[in-house]
């Protein structure tokens, strides 16, 4: 038990004193399951958190020093069930209860994670996360719309940055609470309302950073609907870079923060305003390039109507030369055809030539062989020739008939001859 002061008064610093002592050696050594809750991690690598019950009753404030965070072996993160062993004590600059961790193994994902597991599983095989559903972002949006808590710094953020890139950008907020159990039918009214309205570009959906818990609002079914029901592009900028909602999975854009959906929604003024006086500069060139053109072209038009005879003098030289150049072309021509005329006539000549040749000789070779077969040439070499009455010639001795009268032709007349015998000449 802790010793009382004398007077019985105690000093601050006294009493949490002796309730740390206290507290100490009673809980020198415990062990603790939770949910993790708000987890972060200093610079310096101590580690704070949150341990908070299953009920959702009870929370315990959680730090882990750097020897103890180098030693475990899994990355902690938000919405995991773990078992921490260490000692109960109290952080006396500020008379806060806290719990300091000396080891910690996971237990399991804890429920809002499983939560928030099962539910992204069963709204992307609806398609709700598809991507060929996202939308592209206008280019160069006139109005942006944000939803996001009046109270929060985002809407700063958001604002600040849009006013500073694209100060010509209007801007019209639609409140809504971003925490709690109201939250998500808030959201979901402050989006249909900006559907319904029709006058922004984009809306940006946006709140800070926070717990697993804190964002949960984001992970509801109806925001998740509520986005993908817009008629306008929708940008979500929830919580901090490693924050990732289903909300951040239904919108046609994630930024990893608001600052961050601010700049994508809007092009900076200052970068397109340099792009058009690029633009301008180099239209202005061409126009000035083009009008030099033109105004050459159009002192050289002037000089030839300044000298209209020069004209005329150009288009008689031009005609003469035709005229010399169809001239010689029709004695050239002219030329040709009697030179192929010239060559046809010889060679028609030599080929009449030939054929009068040919004919002569076919002529000599058909009379030589008319003479050849001439009957009264061979009458002459001493040959008769015998026929019947009808003057059928008689060649064999079979057609000879013993007593019958036969014509013998000779060359000088014919006589009239009786077949007295026939003696026919044996077959070899």
């Amino acid at each position: 038990m802790p010793i009382r002061p004398p007077s019985g008064v105690w000093s601050v610093a006294a009493l949490v004193g002796a309730v740390t002592s206290m507290l100490e050696y009673d809980f020198a050594s415990c062990i603790v399951e939770g949910e993790i809750s708000g987890w972060s991690k200093a610079g310096s690598g101590h580690c704070y958190f949150t341990l908070k019950d299953a009920s959702g009753q009870a929370t315990l404030r959680c730090a882990l020093f750097r020897r103890a965070a180098m030693s475990l072996g899994f990355a902690a993160a938000d919405g995991q069930a773990v078992q921490v062993r260490g000692r109960l004590s109290v952080y006396e600059p500020r008379g806060e209860l806290q719990f300091v961790v000396e080891a910690m193994q996971r237990s399991g994902e804890g429920a809002l994670y499983e939560r928030f597991v099962r539910l992204r599983v069963r709204l992307e095989a609806e398609g709700l996360f598809a991507t060929e559903h996202k939308r592209a972002l206008p280019t160069y949006p006139a109005t942006v719309g944000i939803v996001t808590s009046l109270a929060g710094a985002a809407l700063h953020d958001v604002a600040t940055t849009l006013a500073r890139r694209s100060p010509h950008v209007a801007v019209i907020v639609y409140p809504s609470a971003v925490q709690g159990s109201d939250a998500p039918a808030a959201l979901c009214m402050a989006i249909a309302a900006a559907g319904a309205r029709n006058e922004v570009d984009a809306l940006i959906v946006c709140r800070g950073g926070g717990s697993l818990e804190d964002l949960w609002a984001f992970n509801d079914e109806r925001v998740v609907r509520a986005i993908r029901a817009a008629p306008m592009p929708v940008v979500s900028g929830v919580g901090h870079e490693t924050d990732v909602t289903l909300a951040d999975l239904a919108a046609d854009v994630r930024a990893a923060t608001p600052t961050a959906a601010a700049e994508l929604v809007a092009p900076q003024t200052a970068t397109q305003l340099l792009a058009l006086a690029t633009a301008q500069a180099a239209l202005s060139r061409r126009v000035a390039a083009v009008l030099d053109n033109m105004a050459q072209r159009v002192d050289r038009v002037a000089l030839k109507l300044a000298r209209p005879d020069e004209g005329v003098r150009q288009r008689a030289l031009q005609l003469d030369a035709l005229e010399r150049r169809l001239v010689s072309a029709s004695m050239q021509q002219h030329d040709n055809r009697g030179t192929q005329l010239a060559s046809v006539g010889r060679r028609m000549r030599q080929a009449a030539g030939r054929m009068c040749s040919a004919v002569a000789e076919r002529t000599d070779r058909a009379a030589l062989q008319l003479i050849a077969l001439d009957p009264e040439r061979v009458l002459a070499r001493g040959y008769t020739i015998l026929t019947d009455r009808q003057g059928h010639a008689l060649t064999r001795v079979g057609a000879l008939r013993i007593g019958v009268r036969v014509h013998a032709r000779l060359v000088d007349g014919q006589a009239l001859l009786d077949v007295a015998a026939t003696v026919p000449w044996p077959r070899e």
